[in-house]
C-alpha cells in the first residue's frame, strides 16, 4: 500500500473520530473529568492529523520536478 493512501486512511479515521467526540461533548457530558479526557482526546488527535498533514506536505514537496531554468549560455557564446 503506497504512503499516500495510509495517510489518506488515518486522516479520515481521525476526522470520524473528532466529528464523534465533538457530538459528545456538544450534546453534554456526565462530569467534569469525562469532559476533560474528551478534549485531551480532541488535542490530541488534531495535533496527529496536523503531524500527518505536514508529513504528506513534506513528502509532495521531495516529490516534486526540478527543472533548471537557468541561463546555460557558454562564456564564448555571450561574447559574441
Amino acid at each position: 500500500m503506497q504512503l499516500e493512501s495510509v495517510i489518506s486512511r488515518l486522516q479520515k479515521t481521525i476526522d470520524i473520530q473528532l466529528e464523534n467526540l465533538t457530538l459528545v461533548v456538544t450534546t453534554g457530558v456526565d462530569s467534569m473529568e469525562k469532559y476533560r479526557y474528551i478534549l485531551g482526546q480532541i488535542n490530541a488527535l488534531e495535533s496527529v492529523r496536523q503531524e500527518l498533514s505536514s508529513l504528506l506536505n513534506s513528502e509532495e514537496k521531495n516529490e516534486g520536478t526540478v527543472i533548471d531554468i537557468g541561463d546555460h549560455k557558454s562564456k564564448d557564446s555571450i561574447a559574441e
